[in-house]
């Protein structure tokens, strides 16, 4: 066999090889979209949007607020 023949086949397979780790990886434009939308990276709600009620927001800032007093109380009472 003529060692060019030779040359070219290796070459082949190596874009063959690489084409296909790529598409594993996902770093081609194909399975990076799939794999992205496999894992649900797509958020449900436009962007700026909130999926809280202003109900569930005051719930949430009391709650935080009152953990917030509980570890000053606590801060506190081991320093001295």
């Amino acid at each position: 066999m003529d060692t060019a023949k030779i040359v070219q086949e290796i070459d082949a397979e190596i874009a063959r090889l690489t084409s296909a780790r790529n598409i594993l990886k996902g770093s081609g434009s194909n399975g990076a979209r799939r794999r992205a939308s496999a894992q649900g990276t797509r958020s449900a709600t436009p962007e700026g949007t909130s999926r809280l009620t202003a109900a569930g927001r005051r719930r949430l800032s009391e709650l935080m607020k009152r953990r917030w007093a509980e570890r000053r109380k606590k801060a506190a009472g081991k320093s001295k």
